[in-house]
């Protein structure tokens, strides 16, 4: 059977031992070398207990051709993008595979200004990928230098935009859950520095998922029961490299994910107005904050690396993704959960209001996500044509398969469908919203019997 390894602009992901072999590691760690000139290379992973083997075999190809390898450990991904920053490092390489199950394991690259690479910089990696890398003579291998304050870096960044004063007067309680995570030791420290009591609930290092890696409602069982338990005032959980944040509420009900960046925006806009950037995929309440803020709004295609390119160009005040992603460009231009963690709990010390009443009070939508398998005889030119005659007086963007926001359709006006074919499977995404359940399931529906 064909090995399953994945690349994207997202980075290198596989199964360990099937597509994440030494071979692929060593040949990556000498094909960044090159991308980065042997420069200095940040590195860090997540808690998989892959990582070490890997970040292992990755820092000595890397010094052996001649970088000088700055080793964080285990860290947040967002962490190792902030450390690149503030070292001028050539670049950065995180190995994690985020939100997949612990079997895999995955590489994600860091160019030298912090943030990911671009689509561009990234098939120019996958061509040096292919070439031979030489390792550099015995009198020129570089180093390995371990840092162990990095998470003191990231802390700092977050406190200097925060009103700590005001959150450490409210004495919050709050629910962690960082699934034994990157996240687990430094969101706790941030936390208890901002004046919480914590309640951990998945928080210790020790190589284990105790739950499905993906911060999901359905997965957040135990942080839901805690927080009911403790009387807590909110509840926050994260992915295994903590880029990703989801929140429970006072009353022990996940908001969802997509709810994340609609609460930090609408809370940043209220101190400050300016651009708004997300994908073409995250929740149309986002975009309907900024209309009551009365700022710009701009949508891209999908994957962090687009979102933070469209808010450089347009000097964005705060940007993300639906999947829980807060990227803030006045700590960082990446998603950081503990940077969505600090701002709604600034939220809830400015506001009279519990986190169920703010959330009330935001715009109300209902998102349905799926996929359609469409065979290898699907005509995809043919089905496009029959989705823009069918839909001629709605509102299409084309920059990432197609999104049609319905302005005039009888039935499905104010809400919305993503359709984006899979590079890697003979498969449509879809992603539907409506204002209520029963119109997005009839957006779904509809539109998977036109597939």
């Amino acid at each position: 059977m064909k090995s399953l390894l994945m690349k994207s602009v997202s980075g290198i992901r596989g199964i360990v031992g099937d597509g994440i072999t030494p071979d692929l590691v060593i040949k990556i760690a000498l094909a960044f070398a090159r991308y980065t000139k042997s420069g200095n290379v940040v590195i860090g992973r997540d808690c998989r207990p892959t990582g070490e083997a890997i970040a292992a075999c990755c820092k000595g190809a890397l010094a052996m051709a001649g970088c000088h390898v700055i080793d964080l450990g285990i860290v947040p991904t967002p962490t190792v993008q902030i450390m690149v920053e503030k070292l001028h490092a050539n670049g950065g390489l995180v190995i994690s595979a985020s939100h997949n199950p612990i079997e895999w394991n995955a590489f994600k690259f860091i160019g030298s200004s912090g943030s990911f690479l671009t689509k561009r910089e990234m098939n120019r990696f996958f061509v040096l990928m292919e070439k031979h890398a030489a390792i550099v003579p015995w009198n020129r291998v570089g180093s390995i230098t371990k840092i162990g304050d990095a998470a003191e870096q990231h802390i700092a960044r977050i406190l200097d935009v925060v009103n700590v004063d005001l959150i450490r007067s409210k004495r919050f309680t709050v629910a962690l859950d960082s699934v034994n995570g990157a996240g687990s030791d430094i969101t706790r420290t941030l936390l208890e520095r901002l004046g919480c009591r914590v309640v951990p609930v998945f928080c210790t290092i020790d190589g284990t998922f105790p739950r499905p890696a993906e911060p999901l409602p359905e997965n957040l069982g135990e942080l839901v029961k805690a927080v009911k338990t403790h009387e807590c005032d909110v509840g926050f959980a994260q992915d295994p490299d903590a880029d990703r944040l989801a929140i429970v509420d006072e009353k022990g009900r996940p908001i969802g994910e997509e709810y994340t960046i609609v609460l930090v925006a609408h809370h940043l806009l209220s101190k400050e107005r300016g651009t708004v950037v997300v994908n073409l995929s995250t929740t149309k309440a986002v975009e309907e904050v900024a209309r009551t803020w009365d700022v710009p709004f701009i949508r891209t295609a999908v994957g962090e690396i687009n979102v933070v390119e469209a808010m450089r160009k347009h000097n964005a005040r705060i940007g993300g993704e639906g999947n829980g992603g807060v990227i803030s460009p006045e700590i960082h231009l990446g998603r950081d959960s503990l940077a969505g963690i600090a701002y709604v709990l600034e939220m809830l010390a400015m506001s009279k209001e519990s986190l169920s009443q703010i959330v009330s009070k935001l715009p109300q939508f209902f998102m349905i996500k799926g996929k359609v398998d469409i065979g290898k005889k699907f005509d995809r030119k043919s089905f496009e044509s029959k989705i823009l005659k069918e839909f001629k007086n709605e509102r299409f963007n084309m920059i990432d398969g197609m999104r049609i926001d319905f302005v005039s359709h009888r039935e499905f006006k104010g809400g919305w469908v993503h359709l984006r074919p899979s590079n890697t499977e003979p498969i449509f995404r879809i992603i539907a919203e409506g204002l209520s359940e029963n119109q997005a399931k009839k957006i779904f529906a509809y539109i998977k019997n036109m597939i």
